[in-house]
């Protein structure tokens, strides 16, 4: 068949260790044969990153909102141990935290179901979705240490510059210390607000939304409030005519509910809550490799990611010429995420029709027992006795029912 052809480029991010050996072989295996790729190609492994001072991350996400649809693969978040092991200047914050800053919006993630896999939670039957919110927090947060004797105050200054509060957030004399400051906007709790809304519209489900508004009470209050305000000016009407409910709880709540529910909701978190909760719910459906994550921004910038890490034990394994079975499924998605999204704006059927029977044969190729070592625990099928397969091997069993399905 002759290839695909794009018309507007795809915002492509590189990263770090195996999720990077993977990015590539996807492309060869699944992508190029059939696709004529087009993208603007940005390296954000966590080398380059230090050697650009991080200013590629910027440029990625830059890119990202001039061309609408960008898909990323996992990165390195350095911690001081990362510091050492790859010499850096400095330990360079989060580039998923830098570009949800820039682009602004919430993230979506949705476990990936194949037949087969159970979860480990038994009562969850349907998927459950997670709306983070990918902006402030401690993910734009400022931090620093304390000395013994040091005294740490918030401080709000108006616009002339004259202080308009100073509180004293902790005195130091009785010994050294940490502390950090963060912050939201009230136009980005709004944009997530109305993203979550109108998501749950889209896919008829139920909305829960939790903060820890009894603790905090004006930070975690002021999303609780912008919830409410929006919902019943906007969407107390259309959630009734489409049989949805919304509901507001504390998050430890939430968390309960979500444990003995059967699943079918989208739950809205904060972005901290967003992170963890998101690995949560992703390994009791099955594995941190069968999720699907989408960045989308209030003004229709859509970013397409691997919600794991970058599975660095595989990573070195990979380096001394060990075979490797690691599980490449949430990185395919997200190809395929994107390229379905770029598809659909640009107007080109055959390019989403490509990427949804993309995803098709993946699944088939867990269903019909081909695997990665990681799903081997997780799979009872009657009749089927699961295979594990390497890496490479995997890809290419995804690609022979794929080169099948598009004849």
């Amino acid at each position: 068949m002759a290839k695909i052809q794009m018309k507007t480029p795809l915002v492509e991010m590189d990263g770090d260790e195996m999720t990077r050996v993977l990015w590539q072989w996807i492309k060869e295996d699944l992508l190029c044969p059939y696709v004529e790729l087009k993208t603007e190609y940005y390296d954000l492994g966590l080398v380059n990153r230090d050697r650009t001072d991080d200013r590629v991350t910027v440029d990625a996400a830059e890119a990202n909102k001039k061309y609408g649809v960008g898909v990323k693969c996992a990165t390195i978040t350095p911690n001081a141990q990362r510091v050492e092991e790859y010499k850096l200047k400095q330990m360079w914050k989060s580039p998923n935290g830098t570009i949800r800053r820039i682009l602004d919006g919430t993230v979506f993630r949705a476990p990936i179901l194949a037949k087969g896999i159970t979860p480990y939670i038994p009562g969850w039957k349907k998927p459950i979705v997670l709306a983070r919110h990918a902006y402030g927090d401690v993910y734009s947060g400022v931090e620093t240490r304390a000395a013994a004797g040091d005294k740490a105050y918030l401080l709000i200054e108006g616009a002339d510059g004259a202080v308009k509060e100073k509180l004293l957030v902790q005195d130091f004399r009785k010994g050294s210390g940490i502390v950090q400051s963060m912050h939201n906007m009230d136009a980005s709790i709004e944009s997530f607000a109305r993203s979550c809304f109108n998501y749950a519209l889209d896919l008829r489900l139920p909305l829960w939304f939790a903060t820890k508004d009894t603790i905090s009470k004006k930070y975690d209050h002021r999303f609780k409030d912008i919830f409410a305000k929006i919902f019943e000016k906007e969407y107390k009407d259309k959630f009734a005519a489409a049989g949805i409910e919304y509901m507001y709880t504390l998050i430890d709540d939430a968390v309960a509910r979500i444990v003995r529910s059967s699943g079918g909701v989208l739950w809205a978190c904060k972005n901290y809550d967003g992170d963890v909760m998101s690995d949560m719910v992703a390994t009791a459906y099955g594995s941190l490799g069968l999720m699907s994550s989408v960045l989308v921004s209030p003004d229709g910038n859509y970013e397409f990611e691997a919600a794991h890490g970058t599975v660095t034990r595989h990573y070195y394994k990979h380096l001394q010429g060990e075979e490797t079975s690691t599980n490449s499924v949430a990185t395919i998605f997200a190809w395929t995420g994107a390229l379905a999204k770029r598809g659909e704006l640009d107007g080109l059927p055959a390019l989403v029709s490509f990427a949804k029977k993309l995803e098709a044969a993946t699944l088939r190729t867990i269903e019909e027992g081909e695997m990665t070592g990681d799903l081997i625990p997780l799979f009872h099928a009657e009749g089927v006795t699961p295979c594990k397969r390497s890496s490479r091997a995997f890809l290419q069993a995804v690609a022979a029912r794929l080169e099948a399905a598009l004849v």
